[in-house]
């Protein structure tokens, strides 16, 4: 623990320093109105950009990982200056924004039959999936304890996606549901739901309160799931990784405003975020609460009871909604099986398990966390490569439907779980970006940083050793991996290096893990990395933040077909009509008024791939933290 001990005094030791001088001016830049990072609501953008496709399908959404990167921003503010009320703020415009607030009918929810079962297939064109009410699932363990916790049936979690501008007119600000594009205020939105080949450019998004105004004669329902009635609706999504790094940011701010004699100012910011914590253990759960382990066949494979559908990892999703009618209502939840390697976070399950501010309220909470912090570390045990990256994750449902693996799978499996190198998604392979690599290994890092543990420094030392030959600093300026290649499966499995390029996120993510491991190991090579790699993102710092331009080759998708099954119409708010005829561009033509969208059509029409420089908040606030870390550190 000396070295958490030093980190505490440099609160209140640091003085002006290089790193800590662009902590300051990166921080200014993103909160400086006139660069346009916050909407008129205080709300953090994706992007400063309007027109960006990648997970969001445009730049004024935004996401829960770009709410928590808010409060982490803050939290290392707190850490910085001293000052935590913005900390508190930030907390704040999570809680009113993104954590829904219509949730009518969970008094309905029954947690020993939580959802129906329905199978994800291979290609959005085999939709809708058929439910099968005859495939048994297993119970919920956690409903009961959290509303005795809590005393309400309602989740107290982050909805993944925002729609601030509402541009696509759907209304369904807080606590409302369809009150179309004239409503002002940030809108919750769905879009993927088609299985793992539904890039962001295949989508057909979705209000979250789906009331039939929108859409097709049931709405938007009758293109993802097949059923015999369909009743008006609400559901929600969440994105485990973005509500555990907020509590990661809660735990720093804890420990600086403890040490600043603060901790009082944040008492009960902290309060909710155990409260978060506590809720994401639904990502813990398997999808439909079945046993953990050789979980082969809908049919065969059995309901889980207690904690045995309980793998105790971060996975990729949990999701929860309802009937918007109390007449004949009902509510259902669902966890997943599918986790990824690059959502863990052991910082936050130790929090959880050992930080007395943030230890949740239900009874069997902090065995949770202290379980999963134990699971977390064998799976990156689990997931090393040769060389020393991480490959993609492990799944209790394969394909998304408990499918039977392939034969080489199911002799070396994590408590029974198959290995997957592209976990839940495939278009693109959801391990081949390699800032998948530094942001879990950020996390892993600065738990070894706070506890020392050396089953986490051996992991560490060996990505380490992988990492630092492969980044590139040649004339003040830096490359570094960007799209990573998987051979093998576990025991021996390998990575080779397709591509390099320059992700400023992930680079400031790899400085940030270089600077925490080189803290407690003393690592003088890792730490003189971290800084040349700090060093040379900042060169591409300019009026608004850092940038590189980026050519989008990818845009080409503009024109890509939607699948819509055969006679099957319905409009968006806008007027946009959609059928079988629909691409991306055509169910969203207020692109076409877009800015920047002559550069898109010029690319359609045979011209160079368009170029942009893009602001996006998690890279900008990244980028912030690293350096404000930095010199929290190292008191440079």
């Amino acid at each position: 623990m000396k070295s958490l001990a030093l980190l505490l005094a440099c609160v209140a030791l640091v003085r002006a320093g290089t790193y800590q001088d662009r902590f300051t001016e990166q921080y200014n830049k993103i909160h400086d109105s006139n660069n346009g990072y916050f909407s008129n609501e205080g709300i953090p953008y994706h992007s400063i950009e309007t027109l960006i496709v990648e997970a969001p399908d445009h730049g004024h959404q935004t996401t829960s990982e770009a709410y928590s990167y808010y409060v982490w921003l803050e939290a290392v503010y707190g850490g910085v200056t001293g000052d935590f009320s913005k900390f508190n703020n930030a907390w704040q415009s999570l809680e009113d924004h993104i954590i829904p607030k219509l949730q009518p009918t969970n008094n309905y929810y029954n947690p020993s039959s939580p959802a129906t079962y329905s199978a994800e297939l291979d290609d959005p064109s085999q939709y809708p999936s058929p439910m099968e009410p005859g495939v048994p699932t297993g119970q919920d363990p956690l409903f009961q304890e959290l509303n005795q916790a809590y005393g309400t049936e309602d989740v107290y979690g982050m909805h993944w996606l925002l729609d601030i501008d509402n541009v696509y007119g759907f209304g369904n600000t807080q606590g409302q549901c369809e009150l179309g594009p004239n409503e002002s205020g940030a809108s919750l939105i769905n879009n993927y739901q088609r299985g793992p080949q539904e890039s962001v450019w295949r989508t057909v998004p979705q209000p979250t309160c789906d009331s039939f105004k929108y859409g097709g004669r049931n709405g938007f329902l009758d293109l993802f799931v097949g059923d015999n009635s369909y009743a008006q609706q609400w559901k929600y999504s969440n994105a485990p990784d973005a509500d555990a790094r907020a509590v990661q940011a809660a735990y720093w701010a804890a420990q600086w405003a403890r040490s600043a004699g603060k901790i009082n100012d944040i008492s009960s910011t902290l309060t909710k975020a155990s409260k978060l914590g506590d809720y994401l253990r639904y990502a813990m759960f398997d999808k439909y609460f079945k046993r953990i382990g050789n979980c082969i066949g809908p049919y065969n494979c059995p309901g889980g009871n207690g904690k045995d559908s309980a793998h105790y990892l971060i996975s990729w999703y949990y999701a929860w909604g309802g009937s918007l009618t109390t007449n004949g209502g009902w509510a259902w939840r669902i966890g997943d099986g599918a986790t990824h390697f690059g959502y863990q976070n052991p910082l936050a399950a130790y929090a959880l398990s050992n930080e007395e501010t943030l230890k949740p309220k239900g009874t069997t909470a902090v065995d949770d966390w202290s379980k999963s912090l134990q699971r977390q570390l064998e799976l990156y045990q689990y997931l090393q490569t040769e060389e020393g990256a991480f490959a993609g994750g492990v799944t209790n449902t394969w394909k998304g439907r408990y499918d039977t693996p392939d034969s080489n799978l199911t002799d070396d499996t994590f408590y029974g779980m198959f290995y997957d190198w592209e976990p839940v998604y495939h278009d693109p392979p959801s391990n081949r970006w390699y800032g998948m690599q530094p942001w879990s290994v950020d996390r892993l890092a600065q738990y070894y940083y706070v506890t020392g543990d050396s089953s986490a420094q051996g992991v560490l030392q060996k990505w380490v050793n992988w990492i630092i030959p492969n980044i590139k600093i040649e004339n003040g300026d830096f490359s570094l991996p960007l799209n990573l290649g998987w051979q093998g499966d576990p025991p021996r499995i390998d990575v080779t290096i397709e591509s390099y390029g320059q992700d400023i996120g992930a680079a400031s993510a790899t400085a940030r893990t270089l600077a925490y491991y080189a803290a407690k190991s003393g690592d003088s090579n890792a730490k003189n990395v971290a800084k040349q790699l700090l060093d040379a993102i900042w060169t591409h710092n300019e009026s608004k933040g850092v940038t590189v331009v980026e050519t989008m080759d990818t845009y080409t998708r503009f024109n890509e077909k939607v699948y819509i099954p055969s006679g099957w119409t319905g409009t968006y708010p806008n007027g946009d009509v959609i059928d079988e005829s629909a691409t991306f561009i055509k169910i969203r033509s207020w692109y076409k008024n877009d800015p920047d969208w002559s550069k898109v059509e010029s690319y359609l029409n045979g011209g160079a791939a368009p170029q942009f420089t893009y602001h996006r908040f998690w890279q900008q606030a990244d980028i912030a933290i690293a350096n404000g870390v930095y010199a929290l550190l190292f008191n440079e």
